[in-house]
Formats: structure tokens, C-alpha cells, sequence
């Protein structure tokens, strides 16, 4: 029994769609991956002491507790950034909670972590 073949003219659909299915199993897999290994902080609390000062209060999740340095950011009303500090999170348990003080240059009125990475 011989095999069944495509219409004449549909081949390269069959082409297309097989590519596009490829492509999106390796996105599904891509995104995976990366969130497998995926380093977040979440702001759990701020807190504005004073016009030169900010408080913010955030855990680390990290996949293997490796160290990491996470950048603290006091904004203004306007979204600017009017102080930082970077925050070095020794390696150790997988989550963990960290207060951090900020200096700023105006009154802040919300503290965000901008980002963490990994540390060697």
C-alpha cells in the first residue's frame, strides 16, 4: 500500500506549518528554561523616613541561594530615580528577606529593587 501524498500545491503549507510548529516548541522550551533558573525580588514594603531617606523591605528568590547583588531604587512622583544603592545578598538560602536604607537627593516617594544578578 503505497503512502498517502499532499495535494498538489499544498506541500509547502505542510512546510510552513511543520517550521512554525518547531519554532514555537522551541520557544515553549526556551521559556522553560529561563524560568528554571529565574532570579526575581519581590518589594514587600517601603517606607519614606524622611526627605533625604527611604526604607524598602524585599525578598530574594533565587534558584541555587548563589550570591547575588540586587540595585534599590528611591523614586520620585515623576518615576525618576533620585537614589540607589546596590545591595550585595550573600549566597545561602534560596529565599530570603532583606531591609536595605536608601540616601536620596529629593523626597522619594516609593522604593523598587530595579534588579539582581548574579554575583561570581
Amino acid at each position: 500500500m503505497p503512502l498517502p501524498r499532499p495535494a498538489p500545491g499544498t506541500a509547502r503549507w505542510w512546510v510552513v506549518g511543520a517550521v512554525g510548529i518547531s519554532a514555537m516548541v522551541a520557544a515553549v522550551v526556551w521559556f522553560g528554561l529561563a524560568s528554571a533558573n529565574a532570579l526575581s525580588a519581590d518589594v514587600v514594603s517601603y517606607d519614606v523616613v524622611s526627605d533625604s531617606e527611604v526604607r524598602v523591605a524585599y525578598d530574594v528568590h533565587r534558584p541555587d541561594g548563589a550570591a547575588v547583588r540586587c540595585t534599590v531604587e528611591a523614586q520620585d512622583v515623576r518615576h525618576g530615580r533620585v537614589g540607589t544603592k546596590d545591595d550585595e545578598v550573600p549566597a545561602g538560602a534560596k529565599s530570603v528577606h532583606r531591609e536595605v536604607s536608601v540616601r536620596t537627593s529629593a523626597r522619594a516617594v516609593t522604593g523598587v529593587v530595579a534588579s539582581c544578578v548574579r554575583t561570581p
